[in-house]
Parts: C-alpha cells; structure tokens; sequence
C-alpha cells in the first residue's frame, strides 16, 4: 500500500458529508488504548520525541506571566489537530517527521482551530471565576467558623470547598468533552468550530460506557507510567493522543 497523503486529503468518509456518531459498545474503551499503541509502535521514538517537544514547548510558552497561560489555551487545539493528521498519516504508511507536529498552522486550518482555542480559553475563565466566587464563599465560612469557634461554621466552610471542587470537576469534563472529538472534527470534516464542539459533546454522551472504560484504564495507566521516574508520562501522552484519534475514527467514521 502507498503512503496516503494526509495533509491533502483530509477525510477518508467523504468530504462534506453530515458527521454522525456511532454508538460503540463497552469494549472499544479497551480497543482505543489496543489501537492507539499499535500506532504508537510505528513509530515509537519519533512520537516520543513530539511529545517531548509539545511538552516541553508548551511549558516553556507557559513561563510567560499571564500570556504564557493565554498562548497555550489559544494554541493546544491547534497542536492537537496537528496530531490527529499525525495519526492519520502514520495510518497511512508514510513516515513520521518532526514537521507534522505544526502542520495545524497550515493553511485553512488555522483559523478554525485558533477559534476552538478562543473557546476554551472562555471556559477556563467561566471555570476560574466559578471557583473564584465559590472558594471566597469557602474561605469566609471558615473564617467565620473559626472566629465563633463553631462546629457548624467549620462543617459549612468544609461543605463549601467540597461544593468547589466537585463544580470545578464537572466543568473540568464538560470542557473534556468538548474538547475530545473537535479539533479532529475541523481538520478531517471542516466542521465549523462551535458545531465541532456541539457534536462532540453529544458524541462522548452517546458513547460513555466505552469512556468509562478508557478513563478507568487510564487511572491505571498514570500508575505505571509515574513508576519509572515519571519518563513513562512521555509514551503515555503520545498514546493517549493516538487513541484520541482512535476514537474519532470509530464514532465518526464507519468503518473499512
């Protein structure tokens, strides 16, 4: 089989059409994780090396006070769609490069993933002033609580941080969901940016037995991969990355 141009050819189902989730069932949660690494093994040091380079880049960006945190919410779509023609390059049998790693930034692409990253950038601050407002509430419970020396002050302000962390942590997952399926979504469907995220909310709700599952693996997953001085967060985040390519393939595409 020839290499498959993926920069130029974008969608394999069909360019233009529809995009409609699938249902899968429970196992694919498992299959995702499979699929993910025998892309991962095509190519193993090169994604390593990616990773590393996203990694490192975006720490780097993330030193800059206030417009480090901005330039990483703006451009982590736009490095994740790049990974997801990565992907679907490797799949074809042509040859990873260190370039693919920037391909986003290419032509009409840009655009629409620079936009899901505005969007994001909206929900992290929805998320900063949510928990912001709530841990005020938490932190004059407290101190009310302390200053009265009341059992139920404490009980309130305590009741108050848990109240924070449970809306942050949902929040958290809705920006997830969002987030999953969309930048594939743009680069491989041309789908406009707000519509990519609508599906992909609905996507990941249709499909929560087999998330379910792969969150569980990767719990377990995070366990091993911290053992070895944490180097092994480096094959972790590139296979984690591939199997978000996986995912889309199996929800949005039918299969070969």
């Amino acid at each position: 089989m020839q290499p498959m141009d993926t920069h130029t050819v974008d969608d394999r189902s069909g360019h233009g059409a529809a995009p409609q989730a699938r249902t899968l069932g429970a196992d694919r949660g498992l299959g995702w994780w499979i699929d993910a690494w025998a892309l991962f093994t095509q190519g193993a040091l090169m994604w390593v090396a990616l990773a590393l380079i996203f990694i490192v880049g975006l720490g780097v960006v993330g030193l800059v006070p206030v417009l480090g945190a901005l330039a990483i919410g703006l451009l982590s779509p736009v490095f994740l769609g790049s990974w997801m023609l990565a992907a679907r390059k490797v799949e074809g049998g042509a040859a990873l490069e260190v370039a693919d790693l920037f391909v986003g930034f290419q032509g009409e692409r840009l655009t629409p993933l620079l936009v899901l990253g505005a969007l994001l950038l909206a929900a992290l601050v929805v998320i900063g002033i949510v928990a912001g407002v709530l841990g005020a509430g938490a932190v004059f419970g407290m101190a009310m609580g302390g200053a009265s020396r009341s059992a139920g002050g404490m009980m309130a302000a305590m009741g108050m941080g848990f109240m924070v962390l449970a809306v942050c942590l949902v929040l958290g997952v809705l920006v997830s969901m969002a987030l999953w399926f969309a930048p594939a979504l743009v680069v491989f469907r041309h789908v406009a940016p707000l519509e990519a995220v609508k599906l992909s909310i609905a996507a990941t709700l249709k499909n929560w037995l087999p998330f379910l599952v792969f969150g569980v693996l990767y719990i377990v997953a995070t366990i091993v991969a911290s053992i070895p001085f944490g180097l092994g967060w480096l094959v972790l985040a590139a296979v984690a990355l591939l199997a978000v390519y996986v995912s889309y393939r199996d929800v949005f595409e039918q299969p070969a």
